[in-house]
């Protein structure tokens, strides 16, 4: 066996080239189109779909991985289900997908798979991401819409602000969309500012009903502030659905849709 001669490589090399690539990339990332806040299935399809029409669109998650809850689906047996209509997306994406034969029209799919597709569309559409990097607050002036978000550092945030006082900065958009479940953390934020009600959070589970209400109740909650999946039941108090993701990629897809309609004037 032939050895193997790699490039040499220098440590400070190393490091100045991913700063360097790093700062160049982030100085475009201070002024967006959208800005969707958090990175589960809804916002990462809400963000493949925007960033492909030509939207300038960036991506928070305050964890490391993108994916939300899809990565495991259901008490960690790793499979998940998607229900009709959504499997047309499954197959647009190349995501590989199993019927059901005794339950019509539910397919099966595998979490780690699917999570890792949706992922990889949205960064080949264009999309930008900045992870570790938690939502703390909203940037508002006249008429209080919504015109970017306040985020730091998360590993700061769980130290705590108080604690070691570093300050968070702004990011700049036309339109915010909340995307980050059970916790509605945007919706909540508008809550503080007394700008909206108070958010119930979810209801008991009920797969059908919760389905059907996220997709149709996905909109424009408050000037500039759309809601998506999950954060759709906590804002309105309906059932959550647990390991049936089908709407959340279809409400990914209609505030995608909303959203485009909003900017383009449509």
């Amino acid at each position: 066996m032939n050895p193997i001669h790699l490039a040499p490589l220098r440590e400070r090399d190393v490091t100045r080239h991913i700063a360097r690539e790093y700062f160049k990339e982030f100085d475009t990332l201070i002024e967006s189109d959208i800005i969707i806040v958090g990175a589960g299935p809804s916002g990462l399809l809400a963000a493949r779909d925007l960033a492909s029409t030509g939207f300038k669109t960036l991506l928070i998650e305050q964890s490391l991985a993108l994916g939300g809850g899809f990565w495991s689906g259901g008490y960690l047996m790793n499979k998940a289900t998607i229900c009709e209509p959504a499997h047309l997306i499954l197959e647009e994406l190349g995501i590989p997908f199993k019927p059901i034969k005794d339950c019509p029209g539910m397919t099966i799919v595998d979490p780690p798979h699917a999570t890792g597709r949706l992922i990889s569309a949205a960064y080949e559409a264009g999309a930008k991401v900045l992870n570790l990097t938690k939502v703390v607050d909203l940037i508002l002036r006249q008429d209080h819409k919504i015109e970017g978000v306040v985020v730091n550092n998360s590993t700061t945030e769980m130290v705590g602000h108080d604690v070691i006082h570093v300050d968070p900065i702004a990011l700049e958009s036309q339109v915010v969309i909340d995307a980050t479940g059970h916790d509605a953390i945007v919706v909540d934020l508008l809550h503080k500012r007394n700008l909206y009600q108070k958010v119930p959070g979810n209801g008991a589970m009920w797969v059908a009903r919760s389905e059907t209400l996220v997709v149709e109740n996905t909109r424009e909650i408050y000037p500039n502030c759309f809601v998506t999946g999950l954060a759709v039941a906590a804002v309105d108090g309906t059932p959550r659905m647990g390991p049936a993701f089908g709407s959340m990629l279809l409400s990914g897809r209609r505030v995608a849709e909303l959203v485009r309609q909003k900017l383009k004037g449509d």
